[in-house]
């Protein structure tokens, strides 16, 4: 591949497919995941991690998930579609966690679920674990589901632990009345705030690092870049994506500030004709 032959790179630094060991974990990350395997993944319950889009909750969720399934016999189930029905989200669940479907008694799956939970939880000592990203998606019925379904003998043990990932549509969500009983049973939260520009150079420093060569932007293009990408980690990947295009079409060795003026400036705007009406 041109790419990693011109810049000596082991992938593209900043492609959406990165290897989990590529990704960079900061300390509140790290002891996030800390917590969901030490204490959570044992005692159950819910955990959310949000923030705007763009913000890294899916990195972090990848991240999670790649130190769990290190875990002997934990089970990790991931909902793929959100935005489904309760009878849909009850198929995949079945699905998930190896049981028998039965969609015309969803009392039966519920009683399979639980038995599968637990039989899981004596085998391992842990809760399965589900995860959920794009969790702004699920219906209210399926929020409020999730919270009967984790829970046995009076609410005092949970059997599963859920992790889910939203934007500012999920905390709105669970404010409301309906909701206010799983919003309670939160019991980790991680909030992906806006990134400042140390933190966001940071990631740039460590992705090209990563990729195996740190010298490929210089440091003004690097600046130039955090500067636009107003906190957010996904617009500073995309921006630096669309200048290593640019570069490899071009043939450049190295990507500098010059680049990123030419391909960002603003088009000059034209002269109005004579006459013309403001």
């Amino acid at each position: 591949m041109k790419l990693l032959a011109l810049y000596g790179l082991k992938w593209n630094p900043f492609s959406p497919e990165l290897p989990t060991e590529a990704l960079l974990v900061s300390q509140k990350i790290d002891s996030f995941c800390w917590r969901v395997e030490n204490a959570l993944l044992r005692e159950g319950g819910f955990a959310l991690i949000s923030g705007e889009p763009g913000s890294g909750k899916s990195v972090v969720l990848r991240l999670l998930a790649g130190r769990l399934s290190k875990l002997h016999g934990l089970v990790v189930g991931v909902l793929s579609h959100p935005s489904s029905r309760l009878a849909d989200v009850y198929r995949e669940l079945g699905e998930l966690f190896g049981i028998e479907l039965r969609p015309h008694n969803r009392w039966a799956t519920f009683k399979s679920l639980r038995e599968r939970w637990l039989a899981h939880m004596h085998e391992t000592r842990l809760r399965p674990l589900l995860l959920i990203d794009e969790a702004q998606e699920l219906l209210p019925s399926v929020l409020a589901e999730l919270r009967l379904l984790s829970s046995t003998q009076f609410d005092s043990r949970a059997v599963l632990t859920v992790v889910l990932a939203g934007d500012g549509r999920l905390a709105e969500k669970l404010r409301h009345v309906d909701l206010r009983p799983l919003d309670s049973r939160i019991r980790l939260r991680l909030s992906m705030d806006v990134a400042t520009g140390e933190e966001l150079n940071a990631c740039l420093n460590h992705l090209l690092e990563q990729a195996g060569n740190p010298t490929l932007m210089t440091e003004a293009l690097k600046s130039a870049i955090c500067d636009h990408a107003l906190g957010n980690y996904r617009a500073m990947t995309t921006i630096a994506a669309t200048l290593l295009t640019v570069a490899l079409e071009r043939d450049l060795h190295q990507l500098d500030e010059k680049l990123y003026f030419e391909v960002f400036a603003p088009e000059p705007r034209k002269p109005r004709r004579a006459g013309a009406r403001p």
